[in-house]
C-alpha cells in the first residue's frame, strides 16, 4: 500500500530550509531599499558654487578614483567679481576713478594653479571623499592698490570734467580777477582752469646741479625770463613740492643763456659741451629717481628764452620729443609743437623790474598810427626798413630814433607798434607794446604767440606777413576807429598776463607759464607700471 505526504504530518528537510531563508531574504530585501545611502555618511554640505564641477560630476558618475593628474587636466577658470568702485574712495569721495575704463563691476578670469591640487584630500581611496567633502579654500577678491600718482591722475580726471563743464556754464566769482571778453578764447574755461590749479597743481624742482649754470639764470636782459622763473618757482611754497611723489610735473633748473655763458666756447661753433653738459643731467636724475623713465620725461619741462633753446633739447631725443619746452623761440617750422611746448613771452626787463614800463594813453590821445625802430636783424626787418624807412610820416620806421627821443614814449604816442621778428621768431616788442597799451602788429612766418590756447590774439592784434608788409598802412587804415579802441582796450585788460612781479601775482606771467604747463599735463596720463594687485 502506498503512503500519503501531507503537510500537517510534519516538515521535510528542503521545506524546513526554505522557511529558514524566506525571512532572512525579507529582511536583505528591504535594507537594500531603504537603507541609507553610503555615501551620506561623509558629508551632507551642498557644495559652494565655484567647484570644479566636471571633476566631481565625472567620478561619481563612474565611481573612479580622481588622481591629481587628472584634477590638473580638468582645470577651469574660477569667476570672481572685483568691485572697482571699492578703490575709488581711496582716490575722492565725489569721483569716480576707473583705471582700466572697464565698468564698475569688471569680471575677471583667475586661472587655478597647481596649489590648489595641494588642498585636495591625499587619501583617495574613497571616491566619496573627493566628490562631497573637498571644498577648496576660499579665495580673497583682487583689489588695485592705489598710489599717490592715481590719486593725482583722479584730480586731473576731475580737472578735465570741470573745465569742459564751464565752457558752456556761468561764470566763477572772484576776488582778484574774473576773466571776461572776447580776447579769451573761453574765458569761463581758462578760469576754471586757472582755479583747478590753483588748488591742485605741485611741481617739483630738481636739486641736483650747482650755480651758475643750474638753480640761476639772468633777471635784467632780454633772456630776464629764464632767472625770473626760475627764481620764482624756487622761492614758491604754493606751487612747489618737496615731496616728488606728490608732483604732477617735474622742473629741470638750468639756463640755456647760462649755458652759452660758461659752457659754451665762444666763436668755437662747437655745441658739444652744452649738449653733453644737459646729458649727464638728465642722466643722473634718471638714475636717483624714477620719474624721468617712469613717463620717458613727458611730465618734465624746462624754460628757455636763448635763441638755442630749442636746440639744447635735442641734446636727449625724450626732451626734445617727449617734455614740456616752455620756448621764446616758439616756431613751428623748427620743431615747436603747440599741443605740448608752451610759447614763452620774451620780455627785455633791463632794470630788473617793470617799474616805469607799464601805462600809456588812451585811444584817443595817440597821434601816430604805427612805430618801429629796430636795427638789421634778421631776414624781415630789411623788406620793413626798405619798403617803409623815412617814406611815411603816419608810420615811423627807423633804425636809430634821434638823440634825446625816448623808445618808450614812442610807443606811447603810438596805436599800432610794429614787432618784426628777428633771427628768431620771437621779439620782445610784443610784450613792450602790451606794457604801453599800444596795439602789437605781429610781423613773422611760423611763430606761435604766447599763451594762444588762452588768448584770442586776433581780438587785441594784427597779425601781418611778410609778404603783405608793402600794404601795411593799407592794413592799418581798414580798421575802423570804432575797432581799434575796442582792441586797444583789450590791450590794457590782457596786460596783467605779461606782467612780472616778484613775488609773483595772481594771473600774471609766472602764473600764465604755469598755467599753460598745467594744460599741456592734463593732455597725457602717467602709468606707474609697478603698481600691484592684492
Amino acid at each position: 500500500m502506498g503512503t500519503s505526504v501531507t503537510w500537517g504530518s510534519g516538515p521535510s528537510s528542503s521545506t524546513k530550509l526554505f522557511l529558514f531563508m524566506l525571512p532572512l531574504v525579507l529582511v536583505a530585501g528591504l535594507v537594500s531599499v531603504l537603507g541609507p545611502s553610503p555615501s551620506s555618511w561623509f558629508s551632507t554640505a551642498k557644495p559652494p558654487l565655484l567647484l570644479f564641477s566636471s571633476v566631481t560630476s565625472s567620478a561619481a558618475s563612474s565611481g573612479a578614483v580622481t588622481t591629481p593628474s587628472e584634477v590638473k587636466q580638468r582645470e577651469e577658470l574660477l569667476v570672481v567679481a572685483v568691485d572697482n568702485r571699492a578703490g575709488e574712495n581711496l582716490i575722492s569721495d565725489d569721483t569716480h576713478f576707473n583705471l582700466s575704463s572697464t565698468p564698475p563691476f569688471s569680471v575677471q578670469a583667475i586661472q587655478q594653479h597647481s596649489r590648489d591640487e595641494q588642498n585636495v584630500p591625499q587619501n583617495l581611496g574613497n571616491v566619496s571623499s573627493v566628490n562631497e567633502s573637498y571644498v577648496p579654500a576660499e579665495r580673497p577678491k583682487l583689489q588695485r592698490k592705489f598710489s599717490i600718482l592715481d590719486r593725482n591722475e583722479a584730480g586731473l580726471i576731475k580737472a578735465r570734467a570741470a573745465i569742459r563743464e564751464a565752457r558752456n556754464g556761468n561764470q566763477t566769482q572772484d576776488t582778484d580777477y574774473v576773466p571776461i571778453g572776447p580776447m579769451y578764447m573761453n574765458a569761463n574755461a581758462f578760469h576754471r582752469s586757472y582755479l583747478e590749479m590753483e588748488k591742485q597743481l605741485k611741481v617739483y624742482v630738481y636739486e641736483e646741479g650747482e650755480a651758475p649754470v643750474f638753480h640761476n639764470g639772468p633777471c635784467k636782459s632780454i633772456y630776464s625770463m629764464e632767472g625770473n622763473f626760475i627764481h620764482a618757482i624756487e622761492m614758491n611754497e604754493k606751487f612747489r613740492t618737496r615731496d616728488p611723489e606728490k608732483a604732477h610735473v617735474f622742473f629741470l633748473p638750468f639756463s640755456v643763456a647760462m649755458l652759452v655763458q660758461f659752457v659754451y666756447v665762444r666763436d668755437s661753433h662747437d655745441f658739444g659741451p652744452i649738449k653733453k653738459t644737459v646729458t649727464d643731467y638728465i642722466d643722473v636724475i634718471a638714475g636717483r629717481y624714477p620719474y624721468w623713465n617712469r613717463s620717458l620725461g613727458a611730465d618734465h619741462f624746462y624754460l628757455a628764452c636763448h635763441d638755442w633753446g630749442p636746440e639744447t633739447s635735442r641734446s636727449v631725443p625724450n626732451l626734445k620729443d617727449n617734455s614740456i619746452r616752455v620756448l621764446c623761440n616758439a616756431n613751428t617750422s623748427e620743431g615747436f609743437k603747440p599741443s605740448k611746448d608752451v610759447s614763452l613771452p620774451e620780455i627785455n626787463l633791463q632794470s630788473g623790474s617793470i617799474n616805469g614800463l607799464i601805462g600809456g594813453p588812451s585811444a584817443s590821445k595817440r597821434p601816430l598810427l604805427a612805430f618801429f625802430a629796430g636795427g638789421l636783424h634778421g631776414p624781415i626787418r630789411p623788406v620793413l626798413l626798405e619798403q617803409w624807412e623815412n617814406k611815411d610820416e603816419d608810420i615811423k620806421v627807423q633804425k636809430y630814433l634821434p638823440k634825446g627821443v625816448s623808445y618808450y614814449e614812442m610807443l606811447r604816442k603810438s596805436r599800432f607798434c610794429l614787432c618784426p621778428s628777428g633771427y628768431e621768431v620771437a621779439s620782445p616788442r610784443v610784450v613792450e607794446a602790451i606794457y604801453t597799451g599800444c596795439v602789437p602788429v605781429l610781423i613773422s612766418d611760423h611763430y606761435v604767440p604766447p599763451f594762444s590756447d588762452v588768448l584770442n590774439w586776433k581780438s587785441f592784434s594784427v597779425e601781418v606777413t611778410v609778404e603783405e608788409i608793402p600794404k601795411l598802412k593799407e592794413i592799418l587804415l581798414s580798421i575802423s576807429p570804432r575797432q581799434y579802441i575796442r582792441m586797444q582796450r583789450r590791450v590794457v585788460q590782457v596786460r596783467r598776463h605779461f606782467e612780472v612781479h616778484s613775488p609773483p601775482k595772481r594771473f600774471d606771467v609766472f602764473h600764465m607759464i604755469l598755467h599753460s604747463v598745467w594744460l599741456r599735463r592734463l593732455n597725457f596720463r602717467v602709468h606707474d607700471h609697478q603698481s600691484q594687485l592684492s
